[in-house]
């Protein structure tokens, strides 16, 4: 397999954030990040409010910067956790909350291009797509390249582009993004399916959205 994946025997760097990032170089990730207004205030505060009960439910502090690192010792309780709370995230995404100004090709192609420009320098670039106000993709890491440094320079390119292609300036994207380490072909595989199959899940019709096959 081309894209490397998640050894647990590996070293393992865990950096805090708002959210825990796990680093371990030269492995593959599933990558989203969202765009300012993607999700209402009154359904995250909601979401949060429960995935935090059912942290503390579980024995883990929410209010811990390494909640993520222990739920990840845990787990059978990781799968109820992508189960319970990720799909309800991710299906908030797929709503098409926000002005959704990614649906303009122009604007969806600004995010396109700087996924690729690296690509073959600092990571390997599998499939992406770019939704109206959300982006997937999976990206196996090169040399020394880190993952929350790498989303915050796409990010921090394509704001400024897309604000000045808007006429606006402020915040476009989250600042926290959702990285998930691939660990199985199988994980992969399904990562695949699931970016080839979102804008059917939001309804979405051609052109309302960008989607890239890395070629085979």
């Amino acid at each position: 397999m081309l894209f490397e994946l998640f050894d647990p025997k590996a070293d393992l760097q865990i950096r805090e954030g708002h959210l825990p990032h796990w680093y371990q170089p030269g492995v593959t990730y599933f990558v989203t990040f969202r765009t300012e207004d993607s999700v209402p205030d009154g359904l995250l505060r909601s979401w949060h409010r429960r995935r935090d009960d059912w942290l503390a439910r579980i024995g883990i502090d929410p209010h811990n910067p390494s909640w993520k690192a222990r739920l990840r010792q845990l787990p059978e309780r990781e799968r109820e956790y992508h189960v319970t709370f990720t799909r309800e995230f991710m299906a908030y995404l797929d709503r098409g909350h926000g002005d959704c100004v990614l649906k303009d090709k122009a604007l969806a192609g600004v995010v396109g291009n700087s996924l690729l420009h690296f690509e073959g320098d600092r990571y390997l670039l599998g499939d992406f797509i770019v939704m109206p106000n959300h982006v997937h993709l999976l990206v196996c890491l090169l040399g020394q390249t880190e993952i929350e440094a790498q989303c915050k320079s796409w990010k921090r390119f394509t704001a400024r582009e897309i604000n000045r292609a808007l006429g606006r300036s402020g915040r476009f994207w989250q600042e926290e993004s959702f990285d998930h380490l691939v660990r199985s072909p199988e994980q992969f595989a399904y990562f695949e399916r699931y970016i080839a199959e979102n804008p059917v899940k939001a309804k979405l019709h051609p052109g309302e959205y960008l989607h890239y096959r890395r070629p085979k």
